[in-house]
């Protein structure tokens, strides 16, 4: 007799999840998507007021939110931050590694400021917070999802910074989760493509760098933060329970035209 299948879970209904730098653009989108998906989440952002409004759009959408203020440049507000919001939930069992910081600059004028503001939030804030959330993971097993960027994979002219922490944080992804899998806790990234958010703006209002851009992916469009969503649960599920230290590239095809 052949055993049975297990089909998939792909819901997160009973998990507690924190996504920091929630206030706008993909982290309100992924928070919300994981309260859709039925988690009660933690957004956190630099200022909480700032947070008022995605926790309105959480409970909206009849999911559960809790706002916690979180500096991830300061590691002790990050253990404390973590900290409340675990107490707060009952637990917690996803994190979203999402608050970012980009600052364009030719190489030659990047200053030691400028290069540790971008490595301080994107990398090193990143690492600290994972390690606080495994600490409350570590009998329970969890989740993390890491959201990296394309220049994780490529290098792009004047953001030699954060090229370096989006492919760090590529790297982090990778050796925590070989070395965290020992406590269930598995840890993936996702790659976003071009998506017009604040932070890119300055990009996009370039009309002539946004017509050469938009004619080198294949599915003929940008991303919107929607569709970020959709990934992103699916790591912090169960039906994704056999995989780790993986990135997964959301850019409409660009990298695999180049």
């Amino acid at each position: 007799m052949k055993p049975p299948i297990a089909f998939p879970e792909f819901h997160l209904r009973g998990r507690k999840a924190l996504v920091t730098g929630a206030s706008r653009g993909i982290g309100r989108a992924l928070a919300l998507g994981l309260a859709h998906a039925g988690a009660v989440v933690a957004v956190t952002g630099r200022h909480a007021d700032t947070l008022a409004d995605t926790a309105e759009e959480i409970k909206d959408i009849g999911g559960s939110a809790v706002i916690q203020a979180l500096d991830v440049t300061d590691v002790e507000n990050i253990r404390a931050g973590l900290a409340a919001c675990a107490e707060r939930m009952g637990g917690l069992d996803i994190l979203v590694n999402n608050a970012g910081f980009e600052s364009v600059c030719d190489s030659l004028e990047v200053s030691p400021e400028r290069w540790d503001a971008i490595l301080d939030t994107n990398l090193r804030g990143a690492f600290f917070c994972a390690q606080a959330a495994a600490r409350h993971m570590t009998d329970t097993g969890g989740a993390m999802v890491n959201v990296c960027s394309l220049t994780s994979s490529v290098g792009v002219p004047t953001a030699v910074p954060y090229t370096s922490s989006k492919s760090g944080l590529l790297g982090m992804t990778r050796a925590l989760a070989a070395e965290w899998a020992r406590f269930g806790i598995r840890v993936n990234a996702i790659a976003p493509g071009y998506f017009r958010t604040r932070m890119t703006d300055v990009f996009f209002q370039d009309r002539q760098w946004a017509e050469d851009m938009n004619a080198k992916i294949p599915l003929g469009r940008f991303g919107h933060v929607q569709d970020l969503i959709g990934a992103t649960v699916f790591l912090c599920s169960p039906a994704a329970a056999y995989i780790t230290g993986q990135m997964i590239t959301i850019d409409g095809g660009y990298l695999a035209a180049i």
